[in-house]
């Protein structure tokens, strides 16, 4: 509604030598940290020696569990969880961890990402009879991984076999009757971390998971890698590590909290510099720096600094309205930015202000912001992006409009600033922002929705199956 980017989902997994009704809160506590990641439907399930209870819903994560419901899933020596951002009428069918029972056993699967051969995979399934319930790539990979375990001497080998036939993004946590395993795309595309808490092996989408529950970090799984947990201890499964790596960097401009770590590189001090960077392309004389709540903070702040330009507080938000808010009209809608965001009059009246946001997506919502600062007095509004323009896709698991929605790719740069009503506007080169993160890995980053040029071949246009409307508008 907010005319803003979302990603599709985050994934913890714990393991534990020993049954511990500890592991469902600790899910639990994990999936509030990256409640971020997603704000439309949660779920868990855990592993007590083979049998596997679950509970998924639509809705965030305090909604959804409430005490009875952490009580009934009781304990076990593993569990996994899930929060997603899908499609804007969410079903209860979409929801994750996926749990699924097959003739060798049972399996929970919790992912993100998407796979950019989805479609093609699906069909190719269907043909041998299976059956899909849901919208979601995460049952379309449980059929792979599935299939492969008919013939495979262990689930890991299983996997394994699937990856040659997955293309796309997929972290994700697996769990079967005996082992917990976190597996990464061979690029890399979306994080997954490994920690360690006692005895515990924790696996997260992000590190500020780990820091909820008092686990240390580790290292981050490499791309390609399975990670395999169970009562001999931990292994690592390399046998599609070693390609090009693509890790999206929009997890540093805007996906990923601040307080987390990934391949070595603080998030916080990734958008600090991409804010310093903007003041050095962009210089402007003005009187206060301002960041667009929340990701465009750390940018100013980095802006600021680099500009000798003091920064402020700009706006109040509003913390009980969640990207899940939708309304009905345009009307409604237009006014629900004020709920959500309030201009702070007395710090930006009469003065020259630097906005900083972290990217230009339709700019419905930019155009809304910028008056607002215009209505509360202040005389001039230089807006300036961390982000370099959009003007393709992703094919991987961020839900950036098709070409035609996109503002980058309707106007140039002038109507741009026109129609937002700034007096200047600033995007971050493609060159600074490929230097944003200094990582200790060495990963390349994709920067796709920015240049076209994709770490994996892509399809012409997303794919559409005629009979869900959500795969078409994927």
């Amino acid at each position: 509604m907010f005319d803003q980017i979302h990603e599709e989902c985050g994934v913890f997994g714990v393991y534990s030598p020993e049954s511990t009704t500890s592991v469902v809160g600790d899910t639990y506590m994990a999936l509030y940290a990256l409640q971020h990641r997603g704000q439309q439907s949660c779920g868990i399930a855990v592993n007590d020696d083979g049998i596997i209870r679950s509970y998924r819903d639509l809705g965030l994560v305090p909604d959804t569990f409430n005490q009875r419901v952490l009580s009934d899933l009781g304990s076990g020596r593993m569990a996994v969880g899930h929060v997603l951002y899908g499609a804007s009428n969410p079903e209860r069918a979409d929801a994750q961890p996926l749990v699924v029972r097959h003739i060798k056993g049972s399996m929970a699967l919790a992912f993100n990402g998407a796979l950019v051969n989805a479609l093609e995979l699906k069909e190719e399934l269907e043909l041998k009879g299976a059956i899909f319930h849901s919208n979601s790539d995460a049952e379309i990979i449980s059929h792979v991984i599935i299939n492969e375990r008919l013939h495979a001497n262990s689930i890991e080998e299983a996997i394994e076999k699937a990856m040659d036939k997955l293309k796309g993004a997929y972290s994700m946590v697996v769990m079967s009757p005996q082992k917990l395993m976190a597996v990464r795309d061979p690029q890399g595309i979306r994080p997954l971390a490994m920690g360690k808490m006692g005895g515990e092996i924790v696996f997260a989408s992000e590190s500020c998971a780990f820091d909820s529950i008092g686990a240390k970090f580790v290292r981050d799984v490499r791309p390609g890698e399975i990670i395999v947990v169970d009562r001999s201890g931990v292994r690592s499964l390399e046998s599609h590590c070693g390609q090009k790596s693509g890790l999206c960097v929009f997890e540093y401009v805007y996906t990923a909290r601040p307080d987390s770590v990934i391949e070595g590189e603080s998030v916080h001090m990734a958008r600090k510099r991409a804010g310093a960077f903007l003041a050095q392309e962009h210089p402007v004389e003005a009187d206060i720096v301002i960041g667009s709540p929340d990701s465009g903070l750390d940018a100013a702040l980095g802006y600021a600094e680099e500009s000798g330009i003091p920064y402020g507080i700009g706006f109040i938000k509003n913390r009980y309205i969640g990207r899940t808010f939708i309304l009905p009209t345009q009307k409604e809608r237009e006014r629900a930015v004020h709920i959500k965001l309030n201009v702070l009059e007395a710090a930006v009246k009469g003065k020259r202000v630097v906005l900083v946001d972290d990217s230009i997506v339709r700019g419905t919502t930019s155009i809304q912001i910028t008056k607002m600062l215009r209505d509360a007095g202040a005389t001039e509004v230089h807006l300036r992006i961390s982000s370099p323009p959009f003007i393709n896709p992703c094919y991987f698991g961020t839900d950036i409009d098709s070409k035609d929605k996109l503002i980058a790719c309707r106007m140039s740069m002038e109507e741009i600033r026109r129609t937002l009503d700034v007096d200047t506007l600033g995007y971050l080169s493609i060159e600074h922002c490929a230097q944003i993160a200094r990582t200790t890995t060495g990963c390349e980053f994709c920067m796709g929705c920015f240049t076209g040029k994709y770490p994996i071949d892509v399809p012409e246009e997303k794919p559409c199956d005629k009979f869900s409307q959500k795969l078409c508008n994927k």
